[in-house]
């Protein structure tokens, strides 16, 4: 079940931001399609629902799911937070593996207001950091993150599929 502080009103949008419950999944569902196809991905609508149902079921170990919508409750973005580990500072952190907003939403605050309702959480977790990436070419995101005060990190990311078992 939510805490009831799970429901937030962003500083200058007219939109609240909400952690995904199972009311939410059928347009959820609907932004993560858009938000695959955007990155030339196809997993299934099931598989991408099942995700949704695991960081529901155990939001505390795997993470949570954030929707945002419009004064009429329509759904704007979404956001996606796993928890994991560094090493390094010997600390839990947030990874913002997701943030997408709908075309008609952008511009709206409504990114900013996941941005910051990620980094909420991660406080309430007790994480250091909230970490996330962007493709090179998208500018747009970059610009985004600029503005609400990320630290670009110098750091290679690769990646290696593993075979199935």
């Amino acid at each position: 079940m939510p805490h009831p502080s799970d429901k937030t009103q962003p500083p200058g949008g007219a939109h609240s931001i909400e952690t995904v419950t199972s009311a939410d999944l059928d347009d959820l569902l609907a932004l993560m399609r858009v938000y695959c196809d955007f990155y030339r991905t196809d997993p299934s609508d099931r598989a991408l629902l099942a995700l949704s149902r695991t960081l529901m079921a155990d939001p505390a170990h795997e993470g949570l799911q954030l929707i945002a919508r419009d004064e009429q409750s329509r759904a704007m973005g979404f956001a996606t937070i796993f928890w994991s580990w560094d090493t390094t500072e010997a600390s839990r952190i947030g990874i913002m593996n997701d943030l997408y907003v709908a075309p008609h939403a952008r511009g709206s605050g409504c990114a900013d207001g996941l941005i910051h309702a990620c980094a909420e959480h991660c406080v309430r977790r007790g994480a250091s950091r909230l970490d996330w990436q962007t493709e090179p070419e998208n500018g747009r995101a970059q610009a985004l993150y600029d503005r609400v005060g990320a630290v670009r990190e110098s750091w290679v990311s690769f990646t290696m599929a593993t075979p199935p078992a």
